[in-house]
């Protein structure tokens, strides 16, 4: 029999969602395409959802992890900062880690 462990990890300050991985992905996904409305397009959620994901992670961050530009004529856009930029790396590392940790774990099973 072929085993796997599965898991989710998310990060929270004072019962907000910092981050998870759906909130990487939206992050990731501004990075990308500059703005929260492609974003979201590309995500296939609502831009309302997108705009309350991006809301409770400025809000549990210690600084801001997007600049954004008001809309217009040309339409607005966002840009992570760098900050930003090193919170999805820290959490990518972390999941990386957590995932090769709970593979080692698995072998208690698969060796019994």
């Amino acid at each position: 029999m072929a085993y796997k462990i599965k898991s989710r990890i998310w990060i929270e300050s004072e019962n907000n969602v910092l981050l998870g991985e759906g909130r990487v992905h939206l992050l990731k996904a501004i990075q990308n395409t500059g703005s929260l409305s492609k974003a979201s397009k590309s995500l296939n959620i609502s831009y309302k959802k997108a705009w309350q994901l991006l809301d409770s992670v400025n809000k549990s961050a210690k600084k801001p992890v997007t600049i954004n530009s008001i809309g217009g004529k040309g339409g607005g856009g966002a840009e992570l900062t760098d900050y930003g930029k090193s919170l999805i790396l820290a959490f990518d590392d972390i999941n990386r880690n957590c995932w090769a940790f709970l593979d080692k774990q698995l072998e208690k099973i698969k060796s019994l």
